[in-house]
């Protein structure tokens, strides 16, 4: 039992992690997008592969841009947060009860 729990706790982590790097991602891309950068830079070109599947998915069933600004940036950060807070949460607690 202590090595599921364990396991558990690992994944809570991991999916923790995942979770802030990505969200650290956005923030540089949305920023990155003020200032017009060069779409062949590769950085510039592997954020928008990274975010723009995510954005596209959201634009779908939200509309996101009011006012000329888009936010589907903001819109998945705050999804995030919450799986964050509540599905990693979750995990960890059901790790330590076990």
């Amino acid at each position: 039992m202590i090595v599921f729990s364990t396991f558990l706790e690992a994944v809570a982590n991991i999916l923790h992690m995942v979770i802030n790097i990505y969200i650290w991602v956005i923030i540089i891309a949305a920023l990155i997008s003020w200032v017009r950068p060069d779409p062949y830079n590769p950085i510039v070109q592997t954020l928008y592969r990274l975010t723009e599947p995510v954005y596209a998915w959201v634009r779908r069933y939200i509309p996101t841009i009011f006012g000329g600004i888009d936010l589907a940036p903001l819109i998945v950060i705050i999804a995030l947060q919450f799986i964050d807070l509540f599905l990693v949460k979750l995990l960890l607690r059901l790790a330590y009860s076990i």
